[in-house]
């Protein structure tokens, strides 16, 4: 096991600075009080999960639920989602896919790839707060995470 029982981390890989601060806002303005780590594409991401490069045990706790865009540069979403579940160390990481995208394509190839859940990004900040307040209740608050 990867993680301290009372300690719960969010991990978010987006590469939009706007988006992240949102995310970290309305996490903030839905009651989750505990760690929000952020990447800002799939190869920093890879690298915070398998703690290589400038991340460490001590300053990249391992999530329990990590946010994935699938709009990023070096290796988009799909490459790291794809990564993370052919992973067997890390494939029981709940990821839940946040993108502007609504395609039936990408969420078709997005479950086929594994993934735990698929939201389209609100436009609207009141709506960002309830959407993540419903993921944070569901996945910090709800679920049994191994």
């Amino acid at each position: 096991m990867h993680r301290k029982p009372t300690l719960m981390t969010i991990l978010v890989a987006d590469d939009d600075s706007d988006d992240r601060l949102f995310m970290e806002r309305a996490l903030r303005e839905s009651g989750y009080t505990q760690t929000i780590q952020f990447v800002e594409d799939g190869e920093e991401l890879m690298e915070y999960l398998h703690r290589k490069g400038r991340y460490t045990e001590e300053n990249a706790p391992w999530p329990d639920l990590l946010i994935l865009d699938l709009n990023m540069p070096r290796k988009n979403g799909f490459q790291a989602l794809s990564e993370i579940k052919d992973d067997s160390k890390l494939r029981r990481l709940p990821v839940v896919v946040m993108t502007t995208s609504s395609a039936d394509e990408d969420i078709l190839k997005t479950y086929t790839l594994g993934v735990n859940s698929f939201v389209t990004k609100p436009f609207n900040f009141n709506r960002l707060v309830e959407m993540v307040g419903a993921l944070k209740t569901y996945w910090m608050d709800t679920v049994k995470l191994p």
